[in-house]
């Protein structure tokens, strides 16, 4: 079942089952889009949300490889997100494992796709997680997962505006 979650002019954010869904459209070349996903040096510039600092512990972008992002707030404890990258198809589409523990739920997450479509001259990435259950599906978005990627994305937007 279909539920929306999200739409604004950017974004549409959507669950279906266990998979949760957001997709935009940024207004750049799609391997621009590709290589902010893909350098460590520009993901410290728009991962998180306003106020978060993010660190990149480990990021081997190959099949296999793993992941490691450190994420600081002064309103929060840090939060770990981590991973093994499963499948790199540049500039079309990667799949990550992406985990992270959040205090009294346990780690979270499971496997993500992020496709990045061109349409007309703009990148169009869907992202799709797929979590184990509903219930573990809605403790995710009760961490404030939505608004934290809506926040993340426009300081990508943001990012991408510079060239």
């Amino acid at each position: 079942m279909v539920m929306e979650r999200l739409r604004t002019d950017t974004m549409n954010i959507y669950s279906d089952g266990t998979d949760l869904v957001f997709e935009r459209t940024f207004d750049a070349p799609r391997e621009l889009v590709w290589k902010a996903f893909m350098d460590p040096e520009l993901i410290p510039r728009w991962w998180g949300p306003h106020g978060t600092t993010t660190t990149v512990v480990e990021m081997d972008v190959r099949p296999g490889g793993s992941w490691r992002y450190l994420s600081q707030a002064p309103d929060r404890d840090d939060v770990t997100f981590y991973g093994k990258y499963l499948e790199i198809d540049p500039p079309r589409q990667f799949k990550w494992t992406f985990l992270f523990d959040v205090e009294g739920m346990g780690e979270q997450g499971g496997p993500e796709t992020f496709t990045f479509d061109d349409v007309d001259g703009k990148a169009k990435v869907t992202s799709v997680g797929h979590f184990r259950s509903v219930e573990e599906l809605e403790g995710a978005i009760a961490t404030g997962m939505v608004g934290g990627a809506v926040e993340t994305w426009d300081r990508l937007e943001a990012l991408l505006a510079e060239g």
